[in-house]
């Protein structure tokens, strides 16, 4: 057979340095901090309403397409319980869609938003998955680059490099706030901007917010909710990062009702549906009271500055994330010798061996590899014994 088995749009996307890192861990007995799932299952409530769907047959067969009507209605509220202050509700039997993950979600978004040729604005570094999705739908992606600030240790977004990206071209821009890899939540006047610049140029905004209640500084604030924007934002949740629970592959979609309708046109052709008994569980899950929320988001932030001490005092340079999962460092301040001169590869492949513990190079987040070439992504939804003993690993290098 002389064609290729992999389309190759899509052949260059294929993110096996998890799986290498992943194998690395277990060979070398490391302290995997590569890859953003817990390490400790979530509530046990939640778990029961699982079991419990389970032995009363509910899910078991096909739910409905948009999802079971409980958790649409669950996630309509949880909307309104969180954001209703800012004007923001949502029609659960027309504006809301569940779908297999947040991935599902982007990829059903993309798929049914674009057509081949329009450009994607999108924010680098990016989760691995937004460039895939923007390939199958024909689109073309043009990544605007948060830039890591030493002396603040955060990054920051150019909106002039935002505003001149856009083009007659552009359909649509992909944001996620709470950003991944960096850590970074846009502020309410990047987002105003954001959304200026949506609105004056027509254009639509598929927004990520699966971290939205993993917030350490400043808040999150959905773009739908900002003027002009209901109308043209499709916002992607999940219950994976909130609820510790991310084999369960529960997501969802917020937006208009032509909106929504328009993405389950592509969505019925992927999963067509989903985690039928975990859909009930999820519902329950979202209406857990205010104080859940509160100590997973400090449990968190205990937990990242337990593992950014550490990196700092590994000899690091440590940009401390505002809100996710993960921390994101500069190998070189490690020196030549450690960081092999800059190279977020070489320097993670050798990390097991030297130090017992597994990160992942930002540079597989970035089409401009070179901007993310010294930069390392550790996870820190580990538990606080795990998270002790990496950072004391670390002091070996």
């Amino acid at each position: 057979m002389d064609r290729p088995l992999l389309n190759r749009r899509l052949a260059e996307f294929g993110t096996t340095i998890f799986a290498e890192m992943s194998a690395l861990a277990v060979r070398t007995g490391s302290i995997n901090l590569g890859q953003g799932f817990p390490d400790a299952d979530g509530p046990e409530e939640v778990r029961e309403a699982a079991v419990r769907a389970l032995r009363d047959g509910r899910g078991n067969q096909y739910p409905p397409g948009p999802g079971i009507p409980e958790l649409r209605t669950a996630v309509a509220a949880h909307q309104q319980r969180f954001y209703g202050r800012l004007g923001l509700s949502y029609d659960p039997d027309t504006e809301v869609l569940i779908t297999a993950g947040a991935t599902e979600a982007l990829a059903a978004a993309l798929l049914a938003l674009l057509e081949p040729g329009d450009e994607v604005i999108a924010l680098e570094p990016y989760y691995d998955s937004y460039a895939a999705g923007i390939a199958l739908a024909g689109g073309r992606r043009v990544p605007v680059t948060l830039r890591a600030d030493p002396e603040s240790g955060s990054y920051r977004l150019d909106l002039d490099e935002l505003r001149d990206a856009i083009t007659g071209n552009t359909r649509l821009i992909l944001l996620n706030t709470p950003h991944n890899p960096t850590g970074t939540v846009l502020s309410r006047d990047e987002l105003a901007e954001i959304a200026r610049l949506a609105c004056e140029r027509d254009l639509l905004v598929v927004t990520d917010e699966v971290y939205e209640h993993l917030v350490f500084e400043g808040e999150h604030l959905p773009l739908a909710s900002f003027p002009g924007m209901r109308e043209r934002t499709v916002t992607i949740g999940s219950a994976g990062k909130t609820f510790s629970f991310t084999g369960w592959k529960v997501g969802w979609v917020t937006a208009t009702a032509e909106l929504v309708s328009a993405v389950r046109s592509a969505k019925q052709f992927l999963t067509y549906v989903s985690a039928g008994p975990f859909q009930y569980a999820v519902a329950e899950a979202l209406a857990l009271p205010d104080s859940y929320f509160t100590e997973l988001r400090d449990d968190l932030r205990a937990k990242r500055d337990i593992l950014a001490t550490g990196l700092t005092d590994a000899g690091f340079q440590v940009f401390r994330p505002s809100g996710t999962y993960f921390i994101t460092t500069d190998i070189r301040p490690l020196g030549a010798v450690l960081s092999e001169e800059g190279d977020g590869f070489a320097f993670c492949r050798a990390l097991p061996e030297r130090a017992g513990v597994v990160a992942i190079p930002n540079a597989v987040f970035y089409d401009h590899k070179d901007q993310g070439a010294p930069y390392v992504r550790f996870a820190f939804c580990k538990g606080t014994d795990v998270l002790q003993e990496a950072a004391d690993r670390l002091k070996r290098l």
